[in-house]
């Protein structure tokens, strides 16, 4: 039986395991141990039965899925499940260790064949490489890794399933090596090789663009590799699995969550492994988090878990925001924060962004979720907003009230003076205005509030909600909003030359008044930024009060 077979049996009653020296947590780092972690099962998670299917069928297939997904966790599942059937040898292997030997083909081989064998002892109790393969590499070089594997598999009758992970980490020559001597021991499994290779990382074999240097020249991961069978992929969790993952929590230690907060998880995270056992672990154990078993987990203690991942820079948030300075994720990410007409993306260029992780996989086109829409603009704006010398008390009424006629007063002429300047310094510029704009009103209501963002490709406009904690409270808390009172929308719209000046306007304040509905605010402000060439800074500075169709005030900004 494997360690997801079953829960252990100290945590059948709750009471028992809430006195125990240790309890289970939240799982950010590494491979989930159902011991340690509260966790869906990852065997739970993988589509089982077309894994065994092709395992049955001796297929060499892909496993992938974004970074911190639980790939390893499920690879590791599978080597216990099929171990201990017997039927096979099932060996796990992560080769990230070879990523440092970049192109040194001899010495990637080397870390490689060490890997296996440290896996196979582990695994398996299997000493055949262990004291095989320094031999085999004396006498093959380079090549040995597919003489390795052929002899191993001769070594004992029961068929060798390999899993490799972190394959996408090998480089250049290193990586080609390694797919074709994988490939060319294909006809002799599973007797005289490996009757099943699942190859594990973040994109599919078939999207790698390899650049050899001994040929000088680019090869496609699929012709590479072209015995794969097929490529499966790991999906986050569904909303049923966050709630299932958060219950855990519930029933070893008695603390609940409220409705609110659990709906909140799933909106906030869309099910990505990693954010929800962030946000849960921030909000559950993080500083006096575990104070208080009795004290129920409300909706804003999630928006704070957030507010504090994303000010961390944690490293799962960090290395996402580093792909951003990447052109192909550029070309797919600036239209959406841009918030312009509908855009045809180079294939590639989306499913490369999809395999990331950042953008959903499912249309319309769109960030994945709402944190990492919220960790984009902030990264590419932090620059500005960093260096940005405004002092927040200056737009903060006596009574506690956020003054937008006197912030965005201030931030016409602030883009008056330094929009060319700041704009040219963005890597984003067809976005420049917009993250200009998010990042001079983040540097105001980071002092107290929040800022909520909603853009996407095909809207026209980008959608901001500032939600502030004015003096005058309500008695309830903000009618739900954690105690945040004022809200405020603010709508951008950049002039199309077709469109002119005052469609962009008309169709604006409709949009902005249909979002204040939604959002159930009366304050709305519409700012229009006019790019269009030779056009003087008095036509384009302007401040008007307009009333929508169905009679809400809005006032718009020309910029």
């Amino acid at each position: 039986m494997t360690q997801w077979a079953a829960r252990p049996a100290f945590l059948a009653t709750p009471a028992r395991v809430c006195h125990r020296a240790l309890m289970r947590f939240f799982n950010t780092t590494g491979p989930v141990v159902a011991a340690d972690h509260y966790c869906i099962p990852p065997l739970e998670r993988l589509d089982l039965g077309e894994v065994r299917r092709m395992i049955g069928e001796n297929r060499y297939f892909v496993l992938h899925a974004p970074r911190q997904t639980g790939k390893t966790s499920a690879l590791l599942a599978l080597q216990d499940l099929l171990n201990a059937e017997g039927r096979h040898r099932c060996v796990y292997a992560n080769v990230e260790g070879a990523q440092t030997a970049r192109e040194d083909v001899p010495r990637a081989v080397r870390v490689i064949l060490g890997q296996l064998a440290l896996r196979a002892r582990r695994a398996v109790g299997d000493e055949f490489l262990t004291e095989a393969w320094s031999r085999i590499w004396d006498e093959f070089g380079e090549g040995a890794l597919g003489e390795a594997l052929s002899r191993w598999a001769e070594a004992d009758p029961k068929p060798l399933v390999l899993l490799v992970d972190e394959i996408d980490a090998l480089v250049g020559d290193s990586l080609l090596s390694v797919l074709r001597q994988l490939r060319a021991g294909y006809d002799m499994r599973p007797s005289g090789f490996p009757q099943s290779v699942v190859l594990c990382g973040v994109r599919d074999v078939r999207d790698y663009r390899i650049h050899s240097s001994s040929a000088g020249t680019m090869v496609a991961g699929g012709s590479a590799f072209n015995v794969k069978a097929k490529s499966l992929r790991l999906d986050d969790f569904c909303r049923d699995e966050v709630i299932a993952l958060l219950g855990r929590h519930t029933e070893e230690t008695g603390q609940a969550f409220a409705g609110a907060a659990l709906e909140s998880v799933w909106a906030q995270t869309q099910g990505q492994p990693w954010l929800v056992n962030a946000l849960a672990y921030e909000m559950c154990f993080e500083g006096t988090g575990d104070a208080n078993r009795s004290r129920r987990i409300e909706e804003a203690d999630v928006l704070e878990a957030r507010e504090a991942l994303i000010l961390r820079r944690e490293t799962h948030l960090d290395q996402l925001a580093d792909k951003l300075q990447e052109k192909r994720v550029r070309r797919v990410v600036e239209p959406l924060l841009a918030g312009g007409g509908e855009t045809v993306f180079a294939p590639r260029d989306l499913e490369y962004v999809q395999d990331l992780g950042l953008v959903a996989r499912d249309l319309p086109v769109r960030i994945a979720n709402p944190i990492y829409a919220e960790v984009v603009p902030r990264e590419l704006a932090w620059g500005p907003e960093a260096n940005l010398a405004q002092d927040p008390a200056g737009y903060v009424s006596a009574s506690g009230r956020l003054e937008m006629d006197k912030l965005l007063g201030a931030f016409q002429g602030f883009f008056r003076e330094h929009s060319e300047h700041w704009v040219e310094r963005f890597q984003y510029k067809e976005a420049g205005p917009q993250l200009l704009l998010q990042a001079f009103l983040q540097r105001i209501v980071n002092s107290g509030g929040r800022i909520e963002r909603e853009y996407g490709l095909g809207r026209g406009r980008t959608d901001l909600l500032i939600l502030w904690p004015q003096g005058t409270a309500s008695a309830d808390g903000g009618g739900g909003q954690g105690g945040l009172a004022q809200k405020v929308v603010v709508e951008c719209k950049v002039v199309h030359p077709r469109r002119g000046l005052e469609t962009t306007v008309a169709d604006g304040v409709e949009q902005t008044a249909a979002y204040m509905d939604r959002c159930g605010t009366d304050e709305g402000h519409l700012v229009v930024f006019d790019r269009r060439e030779k056009r003087r800074w008095d036509e384009k500075l302007f401040r008007l009060d307009k009333e929508a169709q169905d009679g809400t005030k809005i006032t718009v900004w020309g910029m």
